[in-house]
């Protein structure tokens, strides 16, 4: 797998994981978000199963169509509240 990054215009990358994740959120298939950004099923596919990595710009489609439907990303060292500010997680070892 390419491990160039995936930023466009300050968008940060998007992982596979988090991309199947963010479609079980929504209850989403494949078929569905890549029409929701303008891709194809099969670029959606080869994205979640590690065997392509898009183009940014693709990458970045992907993640506006997810966060467009609500999905909000966070880095896994901030936890985000709805009584303030975001915060630095505990994680256990």
């Amino acid at each position: 797998m390419n491990k160039r990054s995936a930023t466009v215009s300050g968008i940060q990358p998007l992982t596979p994981q988090q991309c199947r994740a963010a479609r079980a959120i929504l209850k989403w298939s494949q078929v569905r978000l890549a029409a929701k950004c303008g891709l194809s099923e099969g670029t959606i596919g080869s994205f979640e199963s590690g065997r392509r990595i898009p183009s940014p710009a693709k990458l970045a489609a992907i993640r506006r169509g997810l966060e467009a439907a609500g999905v909000v990303f966070i880095d896994q060292k901030t936890a985000v509240t709805k009584s303030g500010p975001p915060r630095e997680t505990i994680s256990g070892t």
